[in-house]
């Protein structure tokens, strides 16, 4: 799953990292208890904590934008980094002051960060009152109860099951055209250097009809774009059980020989409900990304023009010690592909780690030259941060100096710059169909929303409102943002 770096996003699409629910006036004027949430790491987060928000309000509770409105705070975590974990205890210092303001106020720990460190936690920051894993939400109800009463309560089971398909997501300052619908869960890829598997648990997909259901609720309140989720979307596969052996229902789709569904024929129904829903998704895995979902995506005009493939490296010697499961040249062959396919315009980003276990000068170099043979549009880029208990804090040593890899992280920062400018000059002269998704965050007579490579595009707002499609001339552009104006 693509992760928020802290150094550089060259994606103008990304959300903050802290996620404030809408306060509902009409709920807190029935004196309900107000619950507050923020939302660290990638979008799986931000998705899980609309899950929590719709358990919550079954429970009684309204979602407040104010810390100091609540009566329960819930912080949702990411564990991929020692730094993403230390916003989170830097925020807690922040709560534990406010809780000797508000004595009954309860905090509450979720995500991977809790389900990382478990009971610990507890020991660690006296301020937590809940621990919950991401496969413990429909369990939190119960907890907060316990918390209640004086306990502490924790729950950090990981299920084989848990999807959520049946719970439907409270949108969490939403914009009200875009929106995240989780398609499965955990991960069964054990990179060398990530920590998901431990903290997320094996991979489960959830059932299409659900998920077609849930878009198609969108689509029906306005909204135009939806972003399928999962760690790697490539190996979605349903296939349930049913009493005959038969082939289950799954309309608009071509099932596969044993009965099954791919992400090619997911993707393909998500499509169908409107040509004027968009439909994007993340992340890809190069092990397992097809030609049949290229097509797919050739096939259909409203599904965006553009993949998240993260390469992480372009050298085959560290993509084997990160247990990537494939080399530079399969890698190089997927891009190829993507472009035969696609076409040279598909928008194509990826991540990149500098200072992995024993890189060489040499094969930082190979992701640079990789860097330069794929011309990235935007890219995610991080220097290696050993996570305990993944695979390398085990078998490897983390034995490339600090200012090594910020110098490595830097040249990879300054190449990608480039490509992406280069890349953004592609369009200047095009027309760029493009959904609005709001004000400019500079100017209020700006509107923006993005194109179908998910570029950001910035133009004046006229008479147009969010949730249009609008025709754009690109004038001009900078290495995140395409400028125009209507035609």
């Amino acid at each position: 799953m693509t992760l928020i770096p802290e150094l550089t996003i060259l994606q103008p699409a990304d959300k903050e990292a802290i996620d404030l629910p809408r306060t509902s006036e009409e709920e807190l004027a029935v004196g309900k208890k107000r619950l507050y949430i923020e939302s660290y790491g990638c979008q799986m987060n931000f998705a899980d904590s609309e899950i929590v928000a719709a358990v919550m309000r079954n429970a009684g509770f309204a979602t407040t934008s104010s810390p100091e409105d609540a009566d329960l705070i819930f912080l949702n975590t990411c564990a991929i980094r020692e730094n993403a974990e230390q916003k989170v205890r830097h925020r807690l210092k922040h709560l534990t002051g406010l809780k000797r303001q508000k004595p009954e106020l309860l905090v509450g720990m979720l995500g991977c960060m809790a389900e990382r460190l478990k009971t610990k936690l507890l020991e660690e920051e006296k301020v937590v009152d809940i621990v919950a894993g991401p496969d413990a939400y429909r369990d939190i109800p119960k907890l907060v109860e316990e918390a209640e009463s004086g306990q502490k309560a924790v729950n950090v089971f990981l299920s084989r099951e848990e999807t959520y398909a049946d719970i439907s997501p409270i949108r969490l300052n939403s914009n009200g055209v875009t929106a995240f619908v989780s398609i499965m869960r955990g991960c069964d890829n054990m990179c060398s250097f990530c920590v998901v598997p431990f903290t997320r648990g094996r991979e489960r997909s959830r059932d299409p009809q659900s998920i077609v259901r849930e878009a198609q609720d969108l689509f029906d309140q306005g909204y135009r774009e939806v972003t399928l989720l999962g760690q790697n979307v490539d190996s979605y596969k349903y296939s349930p059980p049913t009493p005959e052996g038969g082939v289950p229902d799954t309309p608009a789709a071509p099932p596969l020989g044993d009965g099954g569904l791919s992400f090619a024929g997911l993707l393909e129904m998500v499509a169908r409900i409107h040509p004027d829903l968009r439909v994007r998704f993340s992340t890809s895995h190069p092990k397992d990304i097809t030609d049949e979902v290229l097509h797919t995506m050739a096939k259909y005009e409203n599904i965006c023009n553009y993949i998240h493939l993260p390469a992480q490296s372009g050298n085959s010697r560290v993509l084997k010690l990160m247990n990537r499961t494939y080399d530079r040249e399969w890698y190089i062959g997927k891009i190829d592909r993507i472009r035969e396919i696609l076409g040279e315009d598909c928008g194509i980003s990826t991540d990149m780690i500098s200072g992995f276990c024993t890189e060489t000068e040499d094969e930082h170099q190979e992701s640079l030259s990789l860097m330069d043979y794929v011309h990235y549009d935007y890219a995610y880029m991080f220097a290696y941060s050993e996570r305990p208990g993944t695979l390398a804090a085990k078998k490897y040593v983390d034995d490339i100096p600090e200012d090594v890899k910020k110098r490595r992280l830097n040249e990879i920062i300054a190449k990608q710059l480039t490509h992406s400018a280069e890349r953004n000059q592609r369009h200047i002269g095009q027309i760029q169909r493009v959904l609005i998704e709001g004000p400019s965050k500079r100017s209020e007579d700006f509107l923006c929303g993005r194109n179908d490579q998910n570029k950001m595009v910035v133009f004046p707002k006229g008479a147009l409102q969010k949730g249009q499609y609008v025709n754009v001339l690109v004038t001009e552009c900078t290495s995140a943002t395409l400028i125009g104006e209507v035609v």
